[in-house]
């Protein structure tokens, strides 16, 4: 039958190990922790990211589809009906470009913008009827711009409402 004695050394090898283990085991899961909050305090910093982007991305599409910087597009020879296919046409593709970022926008500002540009073509068609096709590109532009102004100035509502909601945002 052992002694004892023979099982001292590995006894006090243990008693040395397990402390040991143990400050190694709360350093690894100390460590694992602060891992996990890094990475989800990235993913909030990327996703705060993305929605700032997406908030710049729309307020300059607003601002290229006033009136005052659509009449600035494309050849003073065009015709007005010309100039209103084309200028309805860049918008709406502009829009489509920028579709994917209603995921990061409230639903109320998505609505607002989709209804400024809706309210811009609208606009273009109206002053065009108004007109019954009589005037050249030139008195269109400059009567377009004055039945924007004559109206309530939806887009820089809109661009307001982006700006107060990214400042709650951020």
């Amino acid at each position: 039958m052992a002694s004892f004695s023979e099982y001292l050394p590995y006894a006090f090898a243990l008693i040395v190990a397990i402390p040991f283990l143990v400050l190694l085991r709360q350093f690894v899961h100390s460590y694992i922790t602060l891992k996990n909050q890094e990475i989800k305090l990235l993913s909030l910093k990327s996703n705060s990211e993305n929605k700032t982007h997406s908030y710049e991305r729309m307020t300059l599409f607003l601002d290229r589809i006033k009136p005052s910087n659509l009449v600035q597009k494309f050849d003073r020879e065009l015709a007005v009906h010309e100039f209103i296919f084309l200028t309805e046409k860049t918008i709406n593709e502009e829009f489509e470009y920028n579709s994917s970022q209603q995921l990061y926008i409230s639903k109320n500002s998505w609505k607002n913008i989709v209804d400024s540009k809706n309210a811009i073509i609208e606009l273009l068609h109206k002053t065009y009827e108004g007109l019954n096709g009589n005037a050249d590109l030139n008195e269109f532009k400059t009567i377009f711009i004055m039945n924007y102004m004559e109206g309530n100035d939806y887009i820089a509502a809109t661009i307001e409402d982006l700006r107060k909601e990214i400042l709650i945002l951020t």
